[in-house]
């Protein structure tokens, strides 16, 4: 099977947004689960310049964006399909488990108890059809922007390993699996009754195997080898027959297996930023090694806490990043700044230490999708409906149900509504008005298929249902999602002086009175200034970030200021941007 086959096909603007047609793989074996759908379709989405950091070198600077990675993998098959050389992703494992970010205060003036605390960063519970669902579309985008030479490296463990190959063979075809490698790491192990799993998984395939980019690795040879110093060659004989000598060529020792065995990071290693599912550095070091060069390009699209892109800036490789995560933002932005510093910032160097920061289809508009669902009631003025498994509320007469707002809307999400729609209320309403819906219905979401409205009514048929969808990112003008964050910033004796912050939503965490601070800083994680603020993008000139201690809080004004924009960032990643008058 050609496979071309499964290309995705640009087509003719419709309606100003580039959409793109993909042609169902043919001829292999493939993983079926309840509800699967063709990914026929994706758009082109726009995307928010929001921040700029450092310089370009060579006429590129890096990119990181936050938003659903669908979009912005959407986003980048317009520049970047076919040129990216090496995929790296962490994504979800369907663990059935909440991942939290432990906060802590940066000093202990808060009067109170509370100065360390848990925030939910990300959940990784699903039903097993939508991860599955979740997982085959992401990847079909990844194949498109892997250039011939491209490599993906996919990690997860046991929970679902199995069904993921299965899905890459159908998409990147079996022949371009290239290997399996465990990662293995040590841990303090339980007695149980079973092996402890001390394991991952990394899945690794090509765009066109036989072109992939790939350097040879070593490990040291065992202190015990009998061929220490020297190196086995494969060699014919005189009656061509294959076999093994040893030579005195110098060795680079043992060509690496497919079993890594590299330590978690250590709790008190410099690396380590208390993001939850941390990968170490020494992983991606090697996958980098092992499957680019310098100068090449590695996205990664689960960015979490920036690993992978840190790890590409120190070993000289373009990169770019995205995540539905303002926490993974933060601290990623964060983490790349200090690495820059370490870094020479030559011409001859060629470190790629610039980057911007975008969103996709204003994302923006939740600070943190973990909160979004309550946000959303809340917003919209949505009556709660206890103990109603199916629907989140009502308003004006209608059921409200919140579609997954950590992505876009599709027609699977209406499995649930559909399963659990009552027929036998549906025919008696039906019986009494024959022509009007029996049923009034609002869905909730953060971008949407076009015809969802359509298709639920399409499968609740002969019944008539009144559909009404909400989409927050059209329809955010119109409503406040974040609690507001106060600051007091004046200038005195040409300084920019930070009297006072006071972030709320973190406040009210803490249960504490703005009243009870006695020192804002603590509860800051960075200040960032821009002095000729253009209107449009922040591009700091200084850049408070402590890794221990607190922020200065005042800054001196540069002679040739104009308009000032400050950025203050408190530890939840949460942020307040104000504008000061210079005068």
């Amino acid at each position: 099977m050609n496979q071309e086959n499964l290309g995705l096909k640009e087509e003719k603007k419709l309606n100003t947004v580039d959409k793109y047609e993909f042609e169902p793989i043919k001829g292999y074996p493939m993983l079926h689960w309840k509800g699967k759908r063709p990914f026929k379709s994706t758009q082109y989405y726009p995307a928010q310049l929001k921040e700029t950091y450092g310089e370009s070198m060579d006429g590129w600077m890096n990119e990181i964006y936050w938003g659903d990675n669908l979009q912005v993998m959407s986003h980048l098959l317009k520049k970047y399909r076919g040129k990216v050389d090496l995929i790296y992703i962490d994504p979800p494992y369907d663990s059935k488990a909440d991942y939290k970010r432990k906060i802590s205060l940066k000093g202990k003036e808060l009067r109170g108890d509370y100065t360390t605390f848990e925030e939910k960063q990300y959940t990784d519970i699903w039903t097993n059809d939508e991860y599955l669902q979740y997982m085959y579309e992401r990847i079909i985008l990844m194949r498109e922007l892997l250039s011939d030479s491209g490599t993906l490296y996919l990690h997860c463990d046991w929970h679902k390993v199995h069904l993921i190959r299965c899905i890459l063979d159908e998409i990147f075809g079996a022949n371009n699996f290239l290997n399996e490698i465990i990662w293995y790491y040590r841990r303090w192990n339980i007695a149980s009754n079973n092996f402890s799993t001390n394991h991952d998984n990394l899945l690794v395939y090509t765009k066109t195997k036989g072109q992939h980019c790939y350097n040879q690795l070593y490990i040291p040879k065992s202190e015990k080898s009998s061929a220490q110093g020297k190196t086995w060659k494969s060699v014919f004989d005189e009656t061509g027959i294959r076999r093994s000598i040893m030579t005195d060529e110098e060795t680079k020792g043992v060509p690496m297996p497919d079993t890594w065995e590299i330590s978690m990071i250590n709790p008190v290693a410099i690396e380590r930023l208390g993001y939850p599912t941390q990968k170490p550095e020494a992983l991606l070091e090697r996958i980098m090694l092992a499957s680019s060069n310098p100068g090449d390009l590695v996205f990664d699209c689960f960015m979490g806490s920036g690993t992978t892109q840190a790890v590409a800036m120190k070993l000289g490789r373009k990169f770019i990043g995205a995540d539905i995560n303002l926490g993974a933002i933060q601290t990623t932005t964060k983490r790349l700044l200090n690495v820059s510093k370490e870094l020479p910032n030559t011409i001859e160097s060629k470190y790629y230490t610039g980057f911007n920061v975008y969103t996709v289809n204003h994302y923006d508009v939740f600070r943190n999708p973990v909160q979004a669902k309550e946000l959303l009631i809340e917003a919209l003025e949505i009556q709660p409906l206890p103990g109603n498994n199916v629907y989140d509320g009502e308003k004006d007469g209608r059921f409200v149900k919140i579609m997954p707002i950590n992505r876009i809307a599709t027609r699977a999400d209406l499995t649930e509504i559909i399963s659990n729609f009552d027929y036998k209320s549906a025919e008696i309403e039906n019986k009494k008005s024959p022509n009007k819906p029996v049923i009034s219905l609002i869905l909730v979401c953060m971008g949407h298929e076009p015809d969802l409205a359509a298709q639920l009514k399409q499968e609740l048929k002969p019944y008539i249902v009144d559909v009404q969808v909400v989409d927050i990112l059209r329809d955010k003008e119109n409503l406040e999602f974040k609690r507001d964050s106060f600051a007091e910033v004046v200038i005195e004796n040409h300084e920019l002086v930070v009297k006072s912050f006071y972030p709320m939503n973190l406040l009210q965490k803490l249960s504490i009175e703005k009243e009870n601070i006695e020192d804002w800083r603590e509860l800051v994680e960075s200040i960032m200034i821009d002095f000729n603020y253009d209107g449009s993008v922040l591009e700091p000139k200084i850049i408070d970030v402590p890794d221990d201690g607190l922020v200065k809080g005042n800054y001196k004004i540069p002679e040739d200021a104009g308009k000032i924009k400050i950025k203050i960032t408190d530890l939840l990643s949460e942020s307040l941007e104000l504008e000061v008058d210079n005068g």
